[in-house]
């Protein structure tokens, strides 16, 4: 899952993030309202969810969610913010936002607020994601393979392959994927994608899944079910 933190206090977006990425999250972090709706407008990048607060530099939290919301956009929000009056909680959910959240909070709250919101949004953390014979399972972050075959994969390779499965039979860059499956501000090696695509396939192999990721030569990859 890619998230998108939007928080300008500097100690709590470092502490989040850490938090946030030893859950294996993948963490953009910006502290600017309007570098955030560059984030979200971008056409690069597909966040699962977003964690906003109310009051930042550049554009207000409430702002940013109005934006998304007039674009029809789905993409569950957190709310984050000191304001803790019932009139200001009617502000921020009237906004758009999914869940509000008042400063100070724990960290386990948090955890478990963004949990709830993937039951009540199943679309954002299925327990399951199925692509033929293969089938990824969030719990254990293993894949099966017709049913009964199982398969262990490092966080990026699970990543990888997640993102495989959300765009079949469509050709995904390099630079897509790249964009997609490190934070802002990494800076991979240039053959970093065509790395894992190895690696990934090499696994597949290992339960006879072959040549289910195709390589478009001189533009990407391909997930072809039809292969």
């Amino acid at each position: 899952m890619r998230i998108l933190l939007v928080e300008d206090e500097p100690d709590l977006g470092e502490a989040l993030k850490k938090a946030l990425n030893q859950k294996k999250y993948i963490v953009d972090w910006v502290q600017d309202g309007t570098e955030a709706w560059n984030c979200l407008d971008s056409q690069w990048t597909e966040y699962n969810l977003a964690i906003i607060d109310w009051l930042l530099p550049g554009m207000s939290g409430i702002e940013l969610i109005k934006r998304l919301r007039a674009r029809q956009n789905s993409l569950p929000v957190l709310m984050l913010t000191a304001k803790d009056q019932m009139e200001d909680k009617v502000i921020g959910l009237d906004a758009g936002a999914d869940d509000y959240l008042v400063k100070p909070f724990g960290m386990a709250e948090l955890l478990a607020r963004l949990r709830a919101l993937g039951r009540r949004s199943p679309q954002l953390v299925p327990q399951q994601l199925q692509r033929g014979d293969l089938i990824l399972d969030y719990g254990t972050r293993t894949v099966f393979y017709q049913g009964n075959q199982t398969l262990s994969l490092t966080t990026k390779e699970f990543l990888l392959l997640e993102y495989f499965f959300n765009h079949p039979n469509q050709i995904l860059t390099s630079e897509q994927i790249r964009n997609q499956l490190w934070e802002m501000g990494e800076e991979p090696m240039s053959n970093v994608v065509a790395a894992q695509v190895r690696l990934l396939r090499r696994k597949l192999e290992t339960v006879d899944c072959k040549n289910v990721i195709e390589t478009v030569h001189g533009v990407g990859y391909r997930f072809n079910l039809n292969l």
